[in-house]
């Protein structure tokens, strides 16, 4: 269903190896103890989706809280949580690069990065547009390469320059 909020999901396909390589130690664990059988294939399967679902539940909390809070249009308590899901992962850093074995995630977009643009957004909704320029900048200054912080400040720019007076 959709929430009818701009969300961008952007994945990295390389980030799929990693995982399929848990996958096949978990396939190769339970060969090695029930016995090679399509029982231990399909227990391996269920480990690996336990294990996704759990660490994608547990570890990126105020992520997800922050996305509900989006989704249900509550700006603010949705840009709390992103505060508290940027500080999280610039602190653990590590799980943030190695998401794809961290949280078995195949996003190419970071956890931080995502927060700093979710931030941003917040503040478009909220009207505080120099918070959203801020955060965009800061985004962008942590992640040069960062389509999305880049296309909202040129956006951002057009506006402020469409309101100044003609020559």
């Amino acid at each position: 269903m959709s929430s009818g909020k701009p969300i961008v999901r952007q994945i990295s396909w390389l980030s799929l190896f990693p995982q399929l390589l848990v996958a096949a130690l978990l396939v190769t664990g339970c060969c090695l103890l029930i016995g090679p059988s399509v029982l231990a294939v399909w227990t391996a399967m269920a480990v690996y989706l336990i294990l996704s679902f759990t660490l994608k539940q547990t570890i990126p909390r105020s992520h997800r809280r922050g996305m509900a809070f989006l989704k249900s249009g509550d700006y603010a308590r949705a840009a709390a949580e992103f505060e508290k899901s940027y500080a999280f992962f610039t602190r653990h850093s590590w799980i943030d690069r190695a998401r794809f074995l961290t949280l078995l995630s195949s996003s190419r977009v970071s956890y931080t990065e995502m927060a700093l643009l979710n931030l941003a957004f917040c503040c478009t909704q909220t009207g505080d547009g120099a918070g959203a320029k801020r955060y965009y900048e800061k985004a962008l200054e942590q992640f040069p390469d960062s389509e999305m912080a880049k296309t909202a400040l040129k956006m951002i720019d057009s506006v402020e320059n469409s309101r100044l007076p003609a020559p």
